[in-house]
């Protein structure tokens, strides 16, 4: 047999060991260069790395003046890419930006006062769910997507009660999908007869003065409680009061309540509603009624029948009483239409309430009867069938377009922390589509939501989806409760001052609108190095000590609160910020469950050691909105788009449709 010649097999094999180096130099380039477990950092990782990076000067505009040092950002690597959804969940804690770096451990000082305990309750309890949430499998989500349409089947399209029943179930009956269309309730029930009362918010007595005699009971719509502590929206409020009130008269009260502020009462006194007010599907507002200060002598009733014989052509009027008697029994339906809500009593219309903005249909699920009556039986029909307290596959509009870009690699000027709920997709989405977009675009502007966890475990599945999708939410990792909002302020300063490194915050809610072209052109006539708390200021206002809304001493020992900016929406410079969370991370921070007077007292403490700015302005608006506002507040996603179309065009116009 020939052998091959030694230098061709001394060839192969050079060539094989090159062929070997470059294929490990490839496959060690790939490891460096791609691998998420070598490039991507935890929020935790990048507040770490913040003491040993490079420090960056603040610097805007072309202007040098005012630099300060500004900590490492976590990666600017993008979290929006596709993953399968148990792949999703099991890298949620390690998405850049999404978990706030807050250290709720910190609520244990003592200087959290009164809320040191369900603070760190609500922050035990925050922790067990985000473990959990953090092992849930791809089949959870599956399960939920499953079991969806089996849940949303269950509603059903009618629903009738009892007395008894009524009363075995507190007073109120459960609609859970709402109203739709069409929807009517029909109660029957007898007012009880008048009793003594000396509740000053019926009337204020004196001394000595025999208590009024009162008759009144209330039915109301209401919707899903946000967060803990907070009433359920009230979207119908109705309530006779049949010996009258302040008015001395019998009257109808009809009213909104809409995050714990009431709106605009309707009250129906007796008179029918004017010829040129806006009715509601073709009917008026209020019906009349017979009052006792009205003349109706016999000679009017002759002269209508003479005036009959003699064929005078005249409309025929007919006058009711008031619709409610005591311990007469009543049947009224509530009706759904088009424009809003319909009254009928023992056949007759009596008031019609048009819808309010902030509220749809299908918010309303539960109707509540209360007071002075006597529910006999309860009938509620033509209901959805369809599931709509959660949906969120009906808001969000899962498109590359309204994805937040990556962190700037800059300071910015000013960033934006907007407080929000678990379950208000609806509310972001709008946020998303309207003034939130135009801080999108900007290198100067960053804008970021800031959201507890929810008690229900599949709110929490999707917004974790809604997060990673979107990049713009911040999850605060403690149970939501009202009184916790301010937790959700202080991780607003955290970001702002260790992520962003911004000159200045901003805090509002996802109800409020931000006009950021106005605020901006505010900021800048501050001086550089300065600094400032702007919004709409409170002075010497005191503590309620009674009520519903009543502040301990222990929670609040002083007599008067602190110049504090109302809490739909303020600024302060990044100082201020930073002050807030060192004090924080130092158990010196005290806390208060009115985040907006928190604030106050941390600007005041603030300004003891350096001169603070304060800015007031009513365009900050607290209610509602006013003509060339800076920020509007209670907006519903509706009124968002429509203030969003008229700044578009040039108008800082607010938006009262319904």
């Amino acid at each position: 047999m020939r052998r091959p010649p030694a230098g061709g097999v001394s060839c192969r094999r050079r060539a094989i060991q090159g062929f070997v180096v470059v294929f490990l130099v490839y496959v060690v380039a790939v490891i460096v260069f791609e691998s998420p477990l070598l490039v991507s950092t935890s929020v935790a990782g990048g507040a770490a790395g913040a003491a040993t990076a490079a420090s960056r000067p603040l610097h805007l505009d072309g202007e040098g003046e005012g630099k300060r040092a500004a900590p490492a950002r976590p990666s600017k690597r993008p979290h929006r890419e596709t993953l399968s959804a148990a792949g999703r969940l099991r890298r949620w804690s390690r998405l850049s930006g999404i978990v706030s770096g807050l250290d709720l451990r910190h609520l244990n000082a003592t200087r959290s006062g009164s809320l040191r305990k369900v603070a760190a309750e609500a922050a035990a309890a925050g922790a067990r769910v985000f473990s959990e949430l953090q092992t849930l499998a791809g089949a959870v989500v599956t399960e939920l997507d499953e079991s969806g349409e089996e849940e949303r089947s269950r509603c059903p399209h009618s629903v009738v009660l009892s007395g008894d029943e009524f009363r075995e179930r507190g007073r109120a009956v459960e609609l859970p999908c709402g109203l739709t269309l069409g929807s009517y309730i029909t109660v029957a029930a007898t007012p009880r007869a008048a009793h003594p009362d000396r509740d000053p918010k019926i009337t204020l007595l004196r001394e000595g003065d025999e208590p009024i005699m009162v008759s009144q009971f209330m039915m109301e719509l209401q919707g899903l409680r946000t967060v803990d502590g907070e009433d359920p929206p009230r979207i119908l409020h109705f309530n006779p009061r049949l010996r009258g009130d302040w008015s001395g008269k019998p009257v109808i009260e009809q009213n909104t309540c809409y995050r714990m502020q009431w709106g605009t009462s309707l009250r129906c006194e007796g008179w029918r509603s004017r010829a040129d007010e806006e009715t509601v599907d073709g009917m008026v507002k209020c019906e009349k009624w017979i009052r006792d200060d009205e003349e109706r002598s016999e000679q009017s009733k002759t002269s209508w029948w003479l005036n009959r014989l003699i064929g005078r052509t005249k409309k025929i009027s007919v006058d009711w009483p008031y619709p409610f008697v005591e311990d007469r029994l009543f049947v009224l339906t509530l009706t759904a239409g088009l424009e809003g809500y319909h009254v009928n009593i023992d056949g007759r219309h009596v008031t019609s309430f048009p819808y309010r903005t902030g509220f749809v249909l299908e918010d309303a699920t539960g109707l509540s009867l209360n007071g002075d009556l006597d529910v006999h039986s309860v009938f509620a029909g033509t209901l959805p069938t369809a599931h709509p307290s959660f949906a969120p596959q009906k808001h969000l509009e899962m498109l590359p377009i309204w994805q937040s870009p990556p962190l700037p690699d800059d300071p910015v000027e000013i960033f934006i922390g907007i407080l929000s709920a678990g379950n208000h997709f609806a509310e972001r989405m709008a946020v998303r589509k309207t003034w939130m977009s135009a801080a999108q675009k900007s290198s100067n502007v960053v804008a970021r939501f800031f959201v507890a966890l929810n008690g229900r475990k599949e709110v929490n599945v999707e917004l974790m989806k809604e997060a990673e999708f979107f990049g713009d939410i911040v999850i605060v990792p403690f149970m939501d409760s009202y009184d916790l909002v301010v937790l959700k302020t202080v991780a607003i300063c955290e970001y702002g001052v260790r992520v962003v490194s911004a000159r200045y915050i901003m805090k509002c809610d996802d109800d409020n609108f931000v006009r950021l072209e106005s605020v901006m052109s505010e900021l800048k006539k501050i001086p550089r190095g300065k600094s400032l708390y702007a919004g709409n200021m409170n002075y010497h206002h005191k503590p309620l000590r009674n009520g519903k809304w009543a502040v301990t001493y222990e929670e609040w020992p002083e007599e008067d609160y602190p110049t504090y900016a109302n809490g739909p929406g303020y600024v302060i410079s990044s100082d201020i910020a930073d002050s807030i969370v060192s004090e924080f991370a130092t158990h010196k921070l005290r806390l208060f469950k009115m985040e907006d007077v928190s604030m106050g007292m941390w600007v005041e403490r603030f300004n003891n050691t350096g001169q603070v700015q304060y800015v007031h302005s009513v365009k900050f608006c607290q209610f509602g909105c006013i003509d060339d506002y800076y920020t509007a507040h209670y907006q519903s996603p509706r009124q968002m788009l429509c203030l969003w179309d008229k700044l578009q065009a040039g108008k800082a116009q607010c938006c009262n449709m319904r």
